[in-house]
């Protein structure tokens, strides 16, 4: 067992019991239920009318790409709006902020995942929008190279700005049940290129500090995160 230490909104330090099953972030709880979701990624505009023609709704990109640049090298994700509309609508809202330029992989388990979007180089926590509901239900499992939302473990809807990279097939992340500690943490993505500089993250030599455990003893900055054509 791993332990994992956060520290909560009013500043209060706490110390957990990592299971497979445990990923935290930012304060936040909203209600959960397991049907399925809405839709809630922009739909593009029309496209340019002439006079006499019927407007054509441009087709919606549910499968977009955004390429994340770090310190350690280049990576592509291809995002999954098909399944998790919510949340990619969640995490392209933080990417069109310019909300994970300068943060960092504040944690890594080699063999399990990698975990940043949180905090810069300083560990100063970035702000955050309302929490985003829980999708883990929609099927997409915690496959190696699945991206997915950190979330508290005491509450299903509570995920923000960070997320995760599954360096293995972690089936004990997956939804199960309806229950905080049974309903899992949302895939919403897949590496599809670069999967080898996530890898060297990993690889890389970790310490433990005063708010966190397996820090990277040398900062993985995440440079730029930038939608792709």
């Amino acid at each position: 067992m791993l332990a994992m230490r956060w520290i909560d909104p009013l500043g209060r330090k706490c110390v957990f019991g990592l299971t497979a099953a445990m990923l935290l972030t930012t304060a936040g709880c909203w209600s959960s239920d397991t049907s399925p979701p809405t839709a809630s990624i922009s739909t593009p505009g029309y496209g340019d009318v002439t006079a006499g023609s019927v407007p054509q709704r441009r087709p919606l990109n549910l499968h977009p790409t955004v390429q994340v640049r770090t310190s350690a090298g280049e990576f592509t994700v291809q995002l999954d709006a098909e399944h998790a509309p919510l949340s990619v609508d969640n995490f392209l809202a933080y990417v069109n902020a310019g909300q994970y330029d300068g943060t960092i992989f504040h944690q890594v388990y080699d063999g399990f995942i990698v975990l940043g979007g949180g905090y810069d180089a300083n560990f100063s926590q970035r702000p955050t929008q309302p929490p985003v509901r829980n999708e883990a239900h929609n099927g997409l499992k915690n496959s190696r190279g699945s991206i997915a939302m950190a979330r508290q473990l005491d509450c299903i809807d509570s995920a923000t700005c960070q997320f995760f990279i599954n360096l293995a097939d972690n089936a004990s992340l997956d939804f199960t049940g309806a229950q905080p500690d049974q309903y899992g943490y949302c895939v919403f993505g897949k590496i599809i290129k670069g999967m080898e500089v996530v890898d060297q993250i990993a690889k890389g030599q970790v310490h433990n500090t005063s708010q966190f455990e397996n820090v990277p003893l040398q900062p993985v900055v995440i440079e730029s995160v930038r939608c792709l054509p």
